[in-house]
């Protein structure tokens, strides 16, 4: 069997790794400032985290560059595969964050605007290369239903989050990281029926983000949410869990993962 992936994830404001509770704005002060990016790539790395993810958060909204130096920098301390996310409009931006260290694209708005860049950046890179970020919340009164929301939480798209998963794998995507919008920063556990949806319908792995508050709550989302791989950040941000108790958990469930 395929071993789990535990993946720290690190949101990028100004520079600074934050934390939010659902999508918590910046210019609303909904964002706490928990360190450098650097030095907590690094403890991860030290920790035998399997991948990193960097999303810089407001790049899309406030139409900013994307984090060039910040991935320059963690990909000299760093060996393991990064992930970028925030402000990818262009295969020239992907290129750029590529030589920069990034091993994975993350698109998620400009994906959503333009469909087609996700197809472009899969024939120029692979698609192991492309990784959809969907942003979804469930949508009231429709308890069965959840919509994909753009630009940090802040657009509702109108697209089903089930449907855009399937158009955007048939496009090329290799990847999807599934974020939900109701559970992010609450610590109260992942959304595990839109993720097994997702990961019901598609052949390529998912990635469940936003919820991890206990030990629990991983197993959960891998076993009854049929996640390929976990995402988190506040228990590892504020000492909560290292990756090392996560891993040893999920292994003393039963679940493989790289110890």
């Amino acid at each position: 069997m395929i071993a789990k992936r535990v993946i720290p994830c690190l949101d990028v404001h100004d520079g600074q790794v934050t934390r939010g509770v659902q999508f918590g704005l910046a210019e609303q002060g909904g964002l706490r400032s928990v360190g450098d990016p650097v030095e907590l790539a690094v403890r991860y790395n030290e920790q035998g985290a399997d991948e990193m993810v960097f999303f810089d958060i407001t790049a899309t909204a406030h139409g900013r560059g994307t984090m060039v130096e910040v991935m320059e920098r963690v990909a000299d301390q760093c060996f393991m595969p990064l992930t970028v996310g925030g402000g990818i409009k262009s295969v020239a931006d992907m290129h750029t964050m590529l030589r920069a260290g990034a091993d994975k694209i993350s698109i998620n708005s400009s994906a959503l605007a333009r469909p087609e860049l996700i197809r472009e950046g899969a024939e120029k890179f692979g698609s192991q290369c492309i990784v959809v970020s969907i942003d979804a919340k469930r949508a009231a009164p429709r308890v069965d239903q959840w919509r994909v929301f753009s630009h940090g939480g802040r657009r509702d798209t109108g697209r089903e989050a089930v449907a855009w998963a399937e158009q955007a794998v048939k496009l090329g995507a290799g990847e999807i990281v599934l974020n939900s919008i109701d559970a992010d920063g609450t610590k109260a556990g992942f959304d595990l029926e839109i993720t097994r949806r997702i990961s019901e319908s598609v052949g390529v792995p998912v990635v469940a983000s936003g919820g991890a508050g206990k030990l629990e709550h991983l197993a959960e989302v891998l076993l009854a949410g049929k996640a390929d791989a976990v995402l988190a950040a506040s228990i590892f941000h504020f000492g909560t869990y290292t990756v090392g108790d996560v891993k040893r958990y999920l292994a003393a469930r039963q679940i493989p993962v790289r110890l």
